[in-house]
């Protein structure tokens, strides 16, 4: 509705329509379900190295020897070769499409693992960690924006941390299957896992909001009814998709921009920084450090579980916490889980440290043995809750439709960047400020993290993409030029 102020001024005021709530389609959940399978992949060769590694360095018929050096690089060489995927899926999702980029990672994921399981030196141990890497890099960015764009904003929440789930399901399966296979069959197995994934996304189609951007309207209109079911009227949606694709042409058509002077405006700077702010307290959180002390926390406590039982038991705690937060978080909104996660996470790690700081003083805690455990239970379901899921969630939700693809890889590689950094700096940390101190650092970033999500985060619960793009632009107000007014007929 359009309210005229003066002859050359008005403003839109959008009034609510009392239309009936759009029902989750079978079609949605098989397109969540098809690309979260690859979410798996993500998950599995994340966690591959640490039953792997045990194995690979212990097997005296490898015909190689694995040191604990290269052991090391062969755990973080994963992240940074992520880093470098992150940077080239941006492109890929923009020029070729989310789906086929998605697709194209099944490939590099098979022959990645089987190279490593064939593998008869370093070097080809090497070259498919950084394959897979590459690959993981790739699908981290193009899932959640593929998710984004598919979804309704209804059931936004719940099927988009379907990718946390299933990569907590990766994760827990190789784990699982650590305990009873080598190091070259859990290669293998990892080999078979992108077979189901690699058919399921022949089914499912490109997202609408791609094809507008290429100027195939049928086919847009064709993959949203798809989505939203053959009996859903989808004419309200699509028009809003084209409206907005069509604002961004008429601005590039007042002057050509480059990329980086469009991530600097206003309107898309404020999202990019929100997402590299969620992404940077996601891992400064400390979560892969904390997941790589899971055994000595477990010795310290005076623990008799098996090391491999006890990254199992946390495996299991953060897949579970991860159904959880897909269940209520349409119901709670993003920045509660934020909240809650926060808060957990600093308690714990601040009890983390502080029976650390007491047991380097010699005293006796052992009647305290219990708190490293719970406080790892209990920060692993924090973490789950929200600061896991939700940033890559709301990357795929806040960054605008103009720059999604370039700042969407920005925010991807920075994620991995930050991974790499936590991996191979936490033991030169801890020996410099101790593990008390560690933990502590680690509890003070999220204390800042909950400042910066209470101050700086949009809610985005229920609300449609381009709703949330205008949020970011603010009030709609359109100065409406002499040579844009309609004359009127004259009288005779």
């Amino acid at each position: 509705m359009k309210i005229l102020l003066r002859a050359d001024t008005y403003v839109d005021i959008e009034l609510p329509v009392n239309s009936p709530v759009a029902k989750c389609t079978i079609t949605q959940i098989l397109a969540a379900l098809s690309v979260s399978l690859g979410s798996m992949q993500v998950g599995y060769a994340s966690s591959y190295t640490s039953p792997a590694l045990v194995s690979m360095r212990d097997n005296t018929t490898a015909g190689f020897e694995v040191t604990k050096q290269m052991s090391m690089w062969i755990g973080s060489l994963m992240p940074l070769s992520a880093l470098v995927g992150g940077i080239a899926g941006g492109p890929l999702i923009e020029y070729i499409g989310r789906k086929k980029t998605i697709l194209a990672t099944a490939l590099p994921f098979i022959g990645a693992w089987l190279l490593i399981g064939m593998a008869e030196n370093v070097p080809m141990v090497l070259a498919g960690r950084a394959i897979s890497g590459f690959a993981v890099g790739i699908a981290s960015l193009a899932l959640p924006v593929y998710l984004g764009e598919t979804i309704q904003a209804e059931v936004r929440g719940t099927l988009g941390l379907m990718p946390t789930a299933f990569g907590n399901t990766g994760i827990l399966l190789c784990f699982i299957a650590g305990m009873y296979l080598d190091w070259r069959n859990l290669a293998l197995v990892g080999a078979i896992l992108p077979l189901p994934f690699l058919i399921l996304m022949f089914v499912i189609p490109e997202t609408p909001r791609w094809y507008i951007s290429k100027g195939k309207t049928k086919m847009s209109r064709k993959s949203l009814q798809w989505l939203r079911g053959k009996d859903a009227d989808i004419t309200d949606e699509l028009s809003l998709i084209e409206k907005m694709h069509q604002e961004y042409l008429d601005s590039e058509k007042s002057g050509s921009q480059s990329t980086i002077s469009e991530l600097l405006k206003s309107k898309h700077l404020n999202p990019l920084l929100i997402s590299l702010g969620l992404m940077l307290f996601q891992q400064m959180s400390g979560i892969n450090a904390v997941i790589f002390y899971t055994v000595q926390i477990f010795q310290d406590a005076g623990s008799t579980i098996d090391k491999n039982l006890s990254t199992i038991i946390i495996g299991i705690v953060n897949f579970i916490s991860t159904f959880v937060a897909a269940a209520v978080i349409d119901k709670l909104g993003r920045k509660m889980l934020l909240y809650i996660s926060a808060v957990m996470m600093a308690l714990t790690l601040f009890s983390l440290g502080g029976f650390f700081y007491v047991k380097s003083l010699d005293v006796d805690v052992t009647a305290f043995g219990w708190l490293p455990l719970v406080s790892l239970i209990v920060y692993v379901i924090g973490f789950s809750l929200g600061f896991g899921p939700i940033p890559w969630l709301m990357m795929g939700e806040i960054l605008p439709a103009q720059i999604r693809g370039s700042a969407a890889s920005i925010a991807t590689s920075f994620n991995w960047m930050c991974t790499f950094i936590v991996t191979k700096t936490f033991e030169d940390v801890i020996a410099v400020i101790g593990a008390h101190g560690t933990f502590w650092l680690f509890g003070i970033i999220v204390v800042v993290g909950l400042v910066f999500v209470i101050v700086s985060v949009p809610e985005t619960r229920g609300r449609s993409l381009e709703e949330i793009e205008k949020g970011f632009r603010g009030p709609t107000r359109r100065m409406s030029a002499v040579a844009n007014m309609k004359p009127t007929p004259m009288s005779c």
